[in-house]
């Protein structure tokens, strides 16, 4: 039997935790610990793996971080910040010990040190990023190298941030920009190249990451994520996208993207997206969730076997995939109802 803990965040004042069985197919909730409110977006700590941080995603957005103890239990919250801004969407922890947050509502973000001998205290001398754009929602944060990428829903842009001189102090040196009225929403980098999932176009795009700071690439392949079949009514929004490397029972890279829908639902639920990315970008197949509006997902398990996603509306929980036919498809595995929504996840391994 192997067993796998799992973290889900979502728009109550709990953290929940599942345990999935492997074995049995099984997808049980252990227990909800309290937190601030809406903790929706959730991360780990890059190296010590006892330790959360998650969103307030709030008007006064916060931030806070916790202790992981058994069967997924959360201490109280350890330290609580202002994210800020309005509605932070995401968070995610830099390898220099910073942590990054992203304000939706308020098109402005800031990353904060926390302590060296103590990564659940957040220290207090950082300053607000903002960004130069006449609407802007900035939807996540993606370290690459000395560079952190920032896709931009309502700006159409990637912006580029560097350290300016201490830690806790960004700027925007650069941007690259996207296709005017996409709306960016997350990105994955493989080698050399940006892919991105485009909320309001629905749409996944292909695209060389140019030179720092300004230069400039073209699109490289633009593909519609709608599936299908799709109702009338039905209004799409991309959600997320998902990255899998080559491994021993997976020898070919993958994408996974997410659709959510907005409007009339489809009686299949959102689908999930899958693309071959070698020796080209190419859509495989469309598989379908029961899901009403995927915001999170994430992949869990030896070489990244199983899939765990959930919807941001409904009734339809929490359910577990497993990629089959070397990563083409994906299998439902099994469904928990005891909660019908969460947003975000992360498994403890």
């Amino acid at each position: 039997m192997v067993n796998f803990t799992i973290l889900a965040g979502g728009y109550t004042s709990f953290v929940a935790s599942y345990l999935f069985n492997s074995d049995t197919s099984s997808l049980s909730l252990l227990n909800q610990s309290p937190t601030g409110a809406n903790p929706s977006w959730i991360a780990l700590h890059p190296t010590n793996k006892s330790i959360l941080y998650a969103v307030n995603e709030n008007p006064d957005g916060g931030l806070q971080s916790f202790l992981i103890g058994k069967d997924g239990v959360l201490s109280s919250p350890l330290d609580t910040i202002s994210s800020q801004g309005d509605s932070p969407a995401f968070t995610t922890p830099l390898s220099t010990g910073q942590v990054a947050v992203m304000n939706y509502g308020s098109g402005n973000g800031i990353i904060v040190p926390t302590e060296e001998s103590n990564p659940l205290a957040f220290q207090s001398d950082y300053s607000l990023i903002s960004f130069d754009a006449p609407v802007s929602h900035p939807h996540m944060a993606l370290e690459v190298g000395k560079e952190v990428f920032v896709p931009d829903l309502g700006a159409d842009k990637i912006w580029r941030l560097v350290e300016d001189g201490a830690p806790g102090k960004f700027k925007v040196h650069g941007q690259i920009d996207q296709p005017k009225g996409s709306g960016p929403r997350h990105i994955v980098m493989r080698h050399d190249t940006v892919f991105t999932v485009h909320e309001l176009s629905s749409t996944l795009t292909q695209q060389r990451i140019p030179p720092a700071p300004n230069g400039t690439a073209s699109i490289a392949a633009n593909f519609s994520i709608l599936p299908p079949g799709l109702p009338a009514g039905a209004a799409m929004a991309g959600g997320e996208i998902l990255l899998t490397e080559p491994s021993a029972r997976f020898p070919e890279p993958f994408l996974y993207v997410s659709n959510r829908n907005t409007g009339v639902q489809d009686p299949r639920g959102d689908a999930i997206a899958i693309f071959r990315v070698e020796p080209k970008l190419e859509l495989v197949d469309f598989v379908y969730s029961g899901l009403d509006q995927i915001r999170g997902m994430q992949f869990g398990g030896p070489e990244k076997e199983f899939l765990i996603a959930g919807g941001v509306a409904g009734e339809a929980g929490v359910i577990v995939l497993q990629r089959t036919e070397g990563g083409k498809n994906l299998t439902l595995l099994t469904r928990n109802l005891e909660l019908p929504t969460r947003t975000s996840f992360v498994w403890l391994e």
